[in-house]
C-alpha cells in the first residue's frame, strides 16, 4: 500500500515493466516524486511480496518517479513549473528562510529539478544561506538567469541591490518586483518552485496569489504561543485567497521555546502537521556560512526533520496534482 495515496501500488499503476525469466522477477517502482521518504519501505514490501510467487527466486527493483504537474500551473504565463510551494510565516524570526531553503536542498538532492525564488523585497536572506552572497545573475534571451547553488537555482532581489542600501518601496513597486521574479527570470522547467515569502500578510503575499496559481502553501512558527497566534493569521490569509495549505512546520522545538504549539495549531485548524524541527545551533552556523544543515551536518536530528518535511510536502503535491488529473511528465530515473 501506498500509505499516503491511500490505495495498492498496482491499483495505482506504480508497478511497470513487469518481467519474469527463468525464476528473476524484475520491475519498476514509479513514484509520484523521487523525494518519497517511503522508498526502502516500499521496495522491501515489494521485494516480499513478489518472492511468496511460485516459481520466483529473485527480484530486481528499479525506481524512477514520475512527478505530476499542477494543471492550473503548468504553462501557466510562460512557466513550465509543476509544482510552486509558497512559505510562510506570521510573524519574523522563526526560521521561515532555513526552512524553504533545506526543503529546496532536499528536493533538488532527491533528482528533482528545483527553483527557490526569494519573494522578499526588503529583507531578502537567500543569497547569504545559499552560499551566494555578492553573486550577480546575467542576462540571456531578455531574462535574468538563475545562479545555482547545491543543485538549486536562486533569484532573489540580493543579487540586484546594494546590499548597504536599505530598499524602502511602496506596495505597487513591491508587487511589480515580485511579478517580474517569476516572469523575467528563465526558470526552464522545474518539478517544484520553492517561494520564500516575507513575513507577515501583506503585498508580496497578495501579488504572488494573483499572478500564479500556487500549488500549496506551508505555514512555519515556533511553538510559543506568540508566534502561534501570528501563524494562525496566515492561515486565515492563505484561505482567503484560496491557496491549499499543505501543512504547518515547527521550528526551533525543543526545552529554549517550548514545543506542541505548532502541532496544536494544526489540529484545531484542520491542517496536516509536517513536523518539528529541533533547535540546534548548527542550523544558525550552517547558515551563517552558505550551508544549509542538510548539507553541513546531514545526521543531525534537525537534518533528519527537514529531510522528512521535505518527502511529505512533495508526496501531498503529488496526491493534489493527481486529483486533478495533471498530465503525464516525463520520467526521471533515481539512482
Amino acid at each position: 500500500m501506498e500509505p499516503e495515496l491511500g490505495d495498492n501500488l498496482v491499483a495505482l499503476n506504480m508497478i511497470r515493466d513487469l518481467e519474469v525469466v527463468d525464476g528473476r522477477a524484475s520491475l519498476t517502482l514509479m513514484l509520484t516524486t523521487p523525494a518519497c521518504p517511503y522508498i526502502d519501505e516500499l521496495v522491501e514490501q515489494i521485494r516480499g511480496a513478489v518472492l511468496t510467487v511460485e516459481g520466483v527466486s529473485s527480484v530486481d527493483v528499479m525506481v524512477a518517479s514520475n512527478i505530476p504537474a499542477n494543471p492550473q500551473l503548468y504553462g501557466k504565463n510562460g512557466l513550465l513549473i509543476k509544482n510552486l510551494i509558497a512559505i510562510s510565516s506570521g510573524k519574523g524570526g522563526v526560521g521561515k528562510s532555513t526552512v524553504a531553503v533545506n526543503i529546496a536542498v532536499t528536493l533538488a538532492a532527491s533528482g528533482a529539478s528545483v527553483g527557490l525564488l526569494d519573494a522578499d523585497i526588503t529583507g531578502p536572506n537567500l543569497p547569504l544561506l545559499m552560499g551566494l552572497e555578492g553573486k550577480r545573475p546575467i542576462t540571456g534571451m531578455n531574462k535574468l538567469q538563475p545562479l545555482e547553488s547545491y543543485g538549486v537555482r536562486v533569484i532573489s532581489m540580493g543579487f540586484l541591490m546594494d546590499p548597504d542600501r536599505a530598499v524602502i518601496w511602496r506596495g505597487p513597486m513591491i508587487h511589480g518586483a515580485v511579478r517580474q521574479l517569476f516572469t523575467d527570470v528563465n526558470w526552464g522547467e522545474l518539478d517544484y518552485l520553492i517561494v520564500d515569502l516575507p513575513p507577515g500578510t501583506g503585498d508580496a503575499q497578495l501579488t504572488m496569489a494573483q499572478t500564479v496559481p500556487v500549488s500549496g502553501a506551508i505555514i512555519v512558527t515556533q511553538p510559543m504561543q506568540l508566534a502561534v497566534g501570528d501563524a494562525l493569521r496566515g492561515v486565515a490569509m492563505f484561505r482567503e485567497v484560496n491557496v491549499p495549505l499543505l501543512g504547518i512546520v515547527e521550528n526551533m522545538s525543543g526545552e529554549f521555546f517550548g514545543e506542541g504549539g505548532g502541532a496544536k495549531l494544526a489540529e484545531q485548524q484542520n491542517i496536516p502537521f509536517l513536523g518539528a524541527v529541533p533547535l540546534d545551533s548548527k542550523v544558525r552556523v550552517g547558515g551563517d556560512a552558505g550551508q544549509p544543515i542538510v548539507i553541513a551536518d546531514p545526521d543531525s536530528p534537525a537534518a533528519v526533520a527537514l529531510r522528512a518535511i521535505a518527502g511529505m510536502v512533495a508526496i501531498r503535491l503529488s496526491k493534489m496534482a493527481l486529483d486533478q488529473e495533471g498530465d503525464d511528465i516525463p520520467i526521471t530515473v533515481i539512482e
